[in-house]
């Protein structure tokens, strides 16, 4: 009776350590993937828990939108490419000076050419952040306020300064879609 009592004792015992170490793996392994998200997206992660009310929610969505981004078909851009969307930005900016409402429009829609030319499925709005988000997450806010801006002006209530705040916000996003360190190098360093 004895040695069936001891080795029920150690059945328990083994059963409890391994609950307890399996409590403990769930919870250093959630902790670790917490941290990796904040890490990869920045603010991004904090729109999600914000937006979810619920941080599992937010995680799960987040590590969707990595595996979504992995079939995704992203390719830089050309050296010609480039040169042409740089030049298109820059008659945009110019185009602010007189026509700040139509800058906006036109920025919204040229971002969304840089996006659908290097792969990025554009045809949804929040799609379209939600894949950005997973490698431009320090911009996705910023754009998301500029795409709000020029919603906010078809409405016909946006101000001057609000449109001008959209095209500080666009800009951010253009250079970093663009990545202008590849081509605005000297020649030499490109080799």
């Amino acid at each position: 009776m004895e040695v069936k009592m001891d080795t029920f004792l150690i059945i328990i015992a083994l059963v409890i350590v391994l609950i307890v170490g399996a409590v403990l793996g769930w919870l250093f392994f959630g902790k670790r993937r917490t941290k990796h998200l904040r890490s990869q997206f920045g603010p991004e992660y904090e729109y999600m828990v914000d937006k979810t009310a619920d941080q599992r929610q937010a995680e799960a969505e987040l590590e969707q939108r990595q595996k979504r981004f992995q079939d995704l078909d992203i390719r830089p851009l050309t050296p010609e490419q480039y040169a042409h969307f740089k030049s298109e930005w820059q008659l945009t900016q110019a185009l602010f000076v007189d026509d700040p409402a139509e800058a906006v429009a036109e920025a919204d829609l040229l971002i969304t050419e840089v996006m659908e030319t290097q792969g990025y499925p554009v045809s949804d709005f929040e799609q379209q952040a939600a894949d950005l988000s997973v490698g431009h997450a320090q911009v996705v806010a910023n754009y998301r306020i500029a795409h709000d801006i020029a919603i906010t002006h078809k409405r016909g209530e946006a101000t001057t300064e609000d449109l001008r705040e959209a095209m500080v916000y666009y800009r951010s996003l253009f250079e970093e879609l663009l990545d202008t360190r590849a081509f605005d190098k000297p020649e030499k360093e490109l080799i």
